[in-house]
């Protein structure tokens, strides 16, 4: 671990300031992450910029029905908008990781962990997330728990969140700030495929601060389910998972969101499963026919040809539980 100077923000503009005059700084909320990062000497920040004093962690009611969660909340949140008018968050914040380490994590350090592929967090491999243009040691090595869809010759490493994944299925907003003042990412653009780049990991510029994550009012967001397949029965990182929200008029699907997580470098909307569902009765047919096309234009290597049938279970599992008896 090399020296850096640390900073405890006393608001929103001081933060950005920080970043916008130091190319490497970093920026802490929980450090579940970035502490490991920092300590095994893959980050190697020139100033640590605290934000734990600033106020962004309250849930609140937009005025248009939709919800504000604060960068700052904790994933250990117990808010009873995001149970009845969001369930599938409130499952997918269960499922992520311990209570201990849910009481720490925020909101928007979920959304920007890196990634866990084991080629990058050794600082020996090849890694070209790491180390720009070095290679990627996981193309030759083991790929049992790497990425099926959206890869690249350059990375084929799966993004670790839950919470992104029900994010997108709910069609969530990424509210930030810079020196240019405030815009909204929408969930689906925040995430970079890797292409020849991965190193550039999101779309949120380096003098940028996560404010919030807003969810807008979605008939289907209360029609919503997540389920996670991992090797384990205690936490762990995900294999394959789904988050489904469906809207039904008239005993048809009006509209659906589906998302995937633990299969691609970022959370993967599975738009053909989408359009297999939409204007069907959610019965067995549509929900195998969804089930299907989610892992169109998969690619796995020799050794996690499983999660291409996996991915698809889980899609047929969040489906038929959601639609239940």
């Amino acid at each position: 671990m090399e020296p850096f100077q640390y900073i405890r923000a006393r608001d929103v503009g001081e933060a950005i300031r920080v970043l916008a005059d130091n190319p490497t700084a970093a920026v802490i909320a929980g450090g579940t992450d970035l502490t490991t990062l920092i300590r095994d000497g893959i980050r190697r920040p020139s100033h640590l910029i605290d934000i734990n004093g600033l106020d962004l962690a309250e849930v609140s009611a937009r005025p248009d029905g939709g919800l504000r969660i604060g960068a700052l909340c904790r994933n250990a949140v117990s808010d009873k908008r995001i149970e009845r008018n969001f369930p599938v968050l409130a499952e997918a914040l269960r499922s992520g990781a311990s209570p201990q380490i849910r009481n720490r994590a925020t909101f928007g350090g979920n959304l920007l962990q890196r990634v866990r592929c084991p080629y990058y967090r050794v600082p020996e491999f090849a890694c070209n997330r790491r180390d720009p243009g070095s290679g990627c040691a996981a193309l030759s090595g083991d790929s049992s728990r790497q990425a099926i869809l959206g890869t690249s010759g350059a990375c084929v490493a799966v993004h670790p969140s839950d919470c992104a994944v029900a994010l997108q299925a709910l069609d969530a907003e990424i509210l930030v700030r810079g020196p240019r003042g405030e815009r909204r990412i929408p969930i689906d653009a925040l995430h970079r495929l890797p292409g020849r780049t991965p190193a550039e990991e999101v779309t949120l510029r380096r003098d940028e601060l996560i404010l919030a994550v807003e969810l807008p009012p979605r008939a289907s967001s209360e029609r919503s389910h997540y389920v996670k397949f991992r090797d384990r029965a205690s936490y762990a990182f995900s294999l394959a998972s789904a988050a489904v929200a469906v809207e039904l008029r008239g005993g048809r699907i009006r509209s659906s969101r589906i998302s995937l997580g633990g299969v691609a470098p970022k959370p993967w909307r599975a738009e053909a499963a989408e359009r297999a569902l939409n204007g069907r009765p959610l019965d067995k047919d549509a929900i195998d026919a969804a089930a299907k096309a989610a892992t169109n234009g998969a690619a796995p290597r020799p050794d996690n040809t499983y999660k291409v049938s996996l991915a698809r279970e889980v899609v047929r599992q969040a489906l038929t539980e959601l639609k239940g008896d």
